[in-house]
């Protein structure tokens, strides 16, 4: 990642309901353009890590959105969304094309909105396929950043992993109690 200086991400604008781009904003007080490409949309079985996150039994079926995301068109993030199929299946989440507006916009419409998050944040070495997805060199460290998103009742609607390049990168956690 290339920028004038350490990059520090900051979560409440990725979570809130407000329709634009996030990334695109946040790369551009960085000096940069950022892109995403939708990389898969597909169905399949939760793994004991996603059930858990989203509150389902192993093996129930979720719908997962992988995307790499691009600053300056240079790869800086892997990020794999998965919602509930009960919620997503049908749905503009389930489709492979971008949804307007953002997902947490969209789980808004569908009557999820955001009430809760709790995020995990981790650092290791990269694996072989993240090095190249991230074209990284071998050895190279990786943020990963674990998001679950609740609506009321603390239902979990979404669950993100993001895979981050870890080179002047830090994350800013601002609480209002």
């Amino acid at each position: 990642m290339t920028t004038a200086g350490p990059w520090t991400s900051v979560s409440m604008p990725y979570v809130t309901s407000r329709r634009g781009n996030a990334w695109g904003a946040e790369a551009a007080e960085h000096g940069g353009t950022g892109t995403q490409k939708l990389l898969t949309v597909d169905e399949l079985a939760a793994s004991p890590t996603i059930a858990d996150m989203l509150g389902l039994n192993t093996g129930e079926p979720v719908v997962v959105r992988r995307r790499l995301m691009l600053f300056n068109d240079h790869p800086v993030e892997l990020v794999d969304s998965y919602y509930p199929a009960t919620i997503a299946r049908d749905t503009r989440l389930a489709e492979p094309r971008k949804i307007p507006g953002g997902a947490v916009a969209f789980l808004t419409d569908l009557g999820h909105p955001p009430r809760h998050l709790r995020e995990d944040v981790s650092a290791r070495l990269a694996t072989p396929e993240e090095r190249a997805a991230l074209q990284l060199e071998d050895p190279s460290c990786v943020l990963l950043l674990s998001r679950t998103l609740m609506t009321d009742n603390e239902l979990p609607v979404e669950a993100s992993i993001m895979t981050m390049v870890a080179d002047g990168r830090r994350l800013r956690y601002e609480l209002t109690p």
